[in-house]
């Protein structure tokens, strides 16, 4: 044994003639290492290695394609479960009216933001409805359920009304004068004037109110219920000459657990407290109703996001939706499409963008809407100023409330970081958006470097909402700006963003 160990390492270079053993010397640890380990392993050995070394290579790539092709099956599934893309099914049809336009939008990517962070940030394209925003869906969906249980019929002379800063009032005026209604919109009298303008092209009628709080009587949203309430009732002048007519005016107050509508009529001898005749009363069906939509509360506004833009988006995407971002004004599509997302993968991350003035980023992080020392509610102020329209509120809305559950996270931008956002947009993507869109886009940003996503290739979706096209006189108006304090500085964007040279 003392020889076979010494034949392991050589103690000098060969110098001996051929035919002559080599002179060799023992390792000096070889006295205390167990003999078979200084012996080469036998024929039979290395083949049992060879061969376990095969059979675990083989078990591995085995599994691996097993994996593969099970996510492969499973993503398969996944999409044999949506419906076929609209866009396949439009691509020899004509669509039905100006209503047939709405929805089915185009998911973009941002290019600028995306190369530059190395994460897919992805905007549903909304200001391409026919009405201009995301609001069209909202609006269609409210009209449509209020025809299917009876509350409207089209070309009776009925008339929609609202409130809203803006951009409802508008879906709400362009659905309704493709179904044959009238509309009146009550608005704060701050909103761009753009939108203003839109409405009376649309032959709304619009009343423009100070702007207040819910617990204000002549808060716009109260106020257009009350116009709801009284429609088809005489005038004050009227109503003194004929004093003793009995009343020709009704109405129904339709109430659920989470929200409240309105129907008025001048149908005669209908009444709405003792029976259902009144859906089928042919004087109920044939004449004139005044229809409070109420989109802050009424269902229709989850249902519009949680059937149609939260499935679009799925299917877009092909599943891939790491995050969800959005504002909230009524909180329909952050509800809506934030529940159904979930629904379909639990993981993804839902946050809410909030501008300042507004209430709901407090809610989301700390669970009160103002200071802790103020009862929600009850603080009895004005609209805080920000230029950022049609997302902010200070008040829980039912809408909102489907959407508590399922925030993960919130984030506030200011002013000037949506303005920064909005020519950032413009000047490297040709992007042309609204305040609100630039908030959401802002907010996905933070998201981003908040969960250290960069570089990882994440898909990021957010709403833009309007095009820049309606604030022309706020938002796009660097004397407005100026006036109002805001300074244009991109460097609130860029400095989120990676150095060129450290990409």
């Amino acid at each position: 044994m003392a020889n076979s160990s010494s034949l392991l390492t050589p103690a000098a270079p060969c110098t001996t003639q051929p035919g002559t053993p080599m002179t060799v010397s023992r390792l000096p640890f070889a006295d205390f290492l167990p003999i078979h380990w200084l012996q080469w392993p036998s024929r039979t050995t290395a083949k049992h290695v060879f061969y376990g070394f095969l059979i675990g290579l083989s078990l591995s790539l085995t599994t691996s394609s097993l994996a593969m092709l099970h996510q492969s099956r499973k993503k398969e599934k996944q999409a044999s479960r949506l419906p076929p893309r609209p866009i396949e099914l439009r691509s020899d049809e004509i669509v039905n009216g100006v209503t047939g336009l709405i929805g089915n939008t185009p998911l973009m990517r941002i290019n600028s933001l995306s190369d530059a962070l190395g994460v897919e940030i992805l905007g549903k394209a909304e200001f391409l409805n026919p009405g201009g925003s995301v609001k069209d869906r909202v609006a269609l969906r409210m009209i449509e359920d209020a025809e299917s249980l009876g509350f409207l019929r089209p070309h009776t002379g009925s008339r929609i009304f609202e409130g809203t800063v803006g951009s409802t009032g508008i879906s709400i005026a362009t659905v309704a004068r493709s179904r044959g209604y009238e509309s009146t919109i009550i608005m704060p009298d701050d909103v761009a004037e753009e939108k203003v303008k839109a409405l009376h092209a649309l032959g709304a009628e619009v009343e423009r109110v100070r702007p207040a709080s819910i617990v204000d009587k002549k808060q716009f949203v109260n106020l257009a219920k009350m116009r709801a309430s009284e429609f088809g009732e005489p005038d004050k002048i009227e109503a003194s000459i004929d004093a003793d007519a009995p009343r020709a005016h009704h109405h129904r107050a339709l109430e659920s657990p989470s929200h409240t509508m309105l129907v008025s009529t001048t149908a005669k001898h209908v009444n709405f407290d003792t029976s259902n005749d009144w859906e089928t009363d042919e004087d109920f069906l044939s004449k004139p109703r005044g229809f409070f939509a109420d989109q802050f509360e009424n269902r229709s506004n989850f249902d519009a996001h949680f059937a149609g833009t939260g499935p679009e988006i799925w299917r877009q995407t092909n599943g891939q939706v790491d995050a969800f971002v959005s504002g909230a004004g009524t909180g329909g599509t952050l509800a809506g499409c934030g529940r159904y997302i979930k629904s379909v993968n639990e993981d993804t991350i839902v946050a809410i963008s909030d501008p300042e003035g507004s209430g709901l980023f407090n809610k989301v992080k700390y669970g009160v809407m103002f200071d802790r020392r103020e009862a929600e509610g009850t603080k009895r102020r004005h609209q805080v100023d920000t230029i950022v329209e049609g997302i902010g509120i200070n008040r829980l809305t039912h809408n909102f409330e489907l959407a508590l559950p399922i925030v993960d996270d919130a984030f506030r931008i200011s002013d000037a970081e949506a303005v920064a956002m909005s020519r950032f947009l413009v000047r490297h993507d040709g992007l042309f958006l609204g305040s609100s869109s630039a908030c959401n886009i802002m907010a996905c940003i933070k998201l981003v470097k908040k969960m250290g996503w960069e570089g990882s290739g994440k898909h990021v979706v957010t709403i833009l909402c309007d095009s820049g096209t309606r604030h022309y006189s706020k938002f796009w108006s660097d004397e407005y700006l100026k006036n109002a304090g805001i300074a244009i500085d991109l460097s609130l964007v860029e400095d989120l963003l990676p150095r060129p040279d450290s990409v």
